[in-house]
């Protein structure tokens, strides 16, 4: 079985969006979810790989911002897609680059936990997009279940890696509401998660001002006080 991973994309010198210090963003091809605004929609789509890379020459390629990881305490984030999906990968990236790294995840959690199990160990911080907590809400916009994903919130908690998680609970236009969202929050805070990221999809207006199709790519923007 070959050892490569398909990519989407890779991003350098991030900083302040994904984790702490200096990232460089790093984008698996392939999602469990189909969610209706999915920004990324290549990675669902078999001609959306940008190129397969080992974890050997994905760590060759990174090296070259090591200054700058180091300096900051950042590293790589990997995204998506799922990166919970490619676990083994990650693990043997980890492998490579030690604990020099920060490895941070943006992910739904929407995998089997055996994935968790085997990333436990090397992932410093998990940036959850958890939807909504309220299933029916949840199932319409990403056409599955979320059942899995509190499951696997509950086993993190589970692990004393509660403090380790951003959960972020966007406000989705036409799927629920800002007392949803806060509904959402108060079931992750009775679960022990204190660090959330909230905010809003800002949808592109169409003619009139009126809402465009889902053609129209789907921005996220910080909600104002």
């Amino acid at each position: 079985m070959s050892n490569e991973a398909p990519l989407i994309g890779i991003e350098r010198h991030r900083l302040a969006t994904d984790g702490q210090g200096v990232t460089t963003l790093v984008a698996f091809h392939g999602c469990p979810l189909s969610c209706r605004y999915c920004l990324n929609p290549q990675c669902l789509r078999p001609e959306g790989v940008w190129r397969r890379v080992s974890p050997e020459m994905l760590y060759e390629e990174l090296a070259v911002d090591n200054i700058y990881f180091l300096a900051t305490g950042g590293g790589v984030t990997f995204g998506g897609g799922e990166p919970c999906l490619q676990s083994r990968f990650i693990a043997r990236l980890h492998a490579l680059c030690g604990d020099d790294w920060r490895i941070t995840l943006e992910t739904s959690l929407h995998v089997a936990c055996h994935h968790l199990e085997a990333l436990l160990p090397v992932v410093n911080e998990w940036i959850v997009d958890v939807k909504d907590m309220n299933n029916d809400v949840y199932e319409r916009y990403t056409g599955q279940s979320n059942q899995l994903v509190k499951s696997n919130l509950e086993w993190l908690a589970q692990q004393g890696r509660a403090a380790d998680v951003v959960v972020r609970v966007p406000l989705i236009p036409y799927y629920n509401t800002r007392a949803g969202v806060q509904d959402s929050i108060g079931q992750l805070r009775r679960m022990g998660f204190e660090r959330f990221d909230e905010f809003g999809y800002m949808m592109p207006a169409g003619p009139g001002g009126k809402r465009q199709s889902d053609l129209g790519k789907i921005h996220k923007t910080k909600e104002n006080a």
